[in-house]
């Protein structure tokens, strides 16, 4: 989730005592400040948060009701969709191992599609056609990956295998049960012992089933509740966050989200080859879903172009409550991880989000 555009001011101030006085020139605007100010002056996001891996910049208030300071990167938040690259991480892993194959299809991992033609590929770049199980799921009823698969499978394709390109959270529900059958350990197990402890990620975790809360420091999260449509925006800090699985069940912070991005792109966790494969078999998207004009969807990664030249490469995530952005740019322009406590994926909000995260990686540049 990301666009671009953000524009610096400068002040001009003057002070005159008795007799005249040089005039100052004040700090240009912080454009990424800037940004975030809109999203809660303007958007009526409650707070705001951007960590570019040594600056904190945070709007608003972590909790509307006491008026708690918004937190910091040290802050637990749901990662949502971003757990995308860390199971297509997971994948790649495994695939490096000689565990399994791109063009292996789905159904040797997972029975339930027995007969359809789909690929572990297909299912990193979203170009499987399998519909969306999200929007058809009790989530006052926990269930198993199986059943949640099922519900999707009772519909018809949105499109045949490998023709064209449609988000959905079932490639990613699929890819969970691949790992489990490839790893032997489950895909939780997996990604904890490949990706998090390697990357000391100490503050990321999987929910328990059943767990609703947030551990440790966190804002609150409000939003529009799906099953309460009619009361407005309200508190919806606990979720199932275990029945989000694979497609976006991580808990992480800003810190840690960054340092995954880092440690990705700086090759701590795949082959370079690997790697070079997750961003270059990749799927124009530009204006479709939340993507800007230019941006492409790889293995659980997607490519925006950034308003000083070159792109960037990283996810993000959406729940009622809550919406993250960023990922890590080219040409050592940085890393960072944009958080709002709403959600915040269309018109103005998503660009300012997406204006906040280009702002901070062109900081250099500008």
């Amino acid at each position: 989730m990301y666009r671009k555009r953000v524009a610096a001011a400068v002040l001009l101030a003057s002070a005159i005592v008795g007799a005249a006085v040089p005039v100052a020139a004040a700090r240009p605007v912080d454009p990424v400040q800037r940004q975030l100010d809109l999203l809660v002056g303007s958007d009526g996001v409650p707070g705001a948060l951007a960590y570019d891996g040594r600056t904190t910049r945070t709007a608003g208030v972590a909790d509307r009701e006491s008026g708690r300071p918004m937190v910091d990167e040290r802050g637990r938040i749901r990662l949502a969709s971003d757990t995308k690259a860390f199971t297509a991480t997971a994948v790649m892993r495994l695939v490096a191992d000689g565990r399994i194959g791109l063009d292996d299809r789905a159904e040797r991992y997972v029975p339930q599609l027995a007969g359809r033609t789909i690929t572990i590929r297909q299912l990193l770049k979203q170009t499987s056609g399998l519909p969306e199980y999200a929007t058809l799921v009790d989530w006052t009823r926990p269930g198993t990956p199986e059943d949640y698969l099922a519900l999707a499978l009772k519909e018809k394709p949105v499109f045949e295998a490998g023709t064209d390109w449609g988000y959905s959270n079932t490639n990613y529900l699929v890819l969970g049960m691949v790992i489990d059958k490839a790893s032997g350990v489950g895909f939780r197990t997996y990604i904890e012992r490949t990706i998090l402890r390697p990357l000391h990620l100490d503050d990321t975790y999987w929910p328990a089933p059943g767990e609703l809360s947030l551990r440790g420091p966190h804002a609150r999260n409000y939003g529009i509740h799906p099953a309460a449509p009619e009361a407005g925006r309200v508190d919806v800090t606990d979720l199932p966050g275990y029945e989000f699985g694979a497609s976006g069940g991580l808990i992480s912070t800003p810190k840690d989200l960054n340092a995954f991005w880092d440690g990705l792109f700086g090759g701590r966790l795949l082959p370079d080859w690997a790697l070079r494969r997750m961003t270059q078999d990749t799927t124009a998207i530009g204006g479709r879903d939340v993507y800007p004009a230019g941006s492409r969807y790889g293995y659980g990664l997607a490519s925006i172009p950034l308003s000083c030249g070159g792109v960037y490469w990283g996810h993000g995530g959406d729940l009622p409550g809550n919406s993250v952005g960023g990922g890590r740019a080219t040409a050592g322009r940085g890393t960072v991880t944009v958080y709002t406590t709403t959600w915040a994926a269309e018109g103005a909000s998503l660009r300012h989000l997406q204006g906040a995260v280009d702002a901070a990686l062109c900081a250099k540049h500008r």
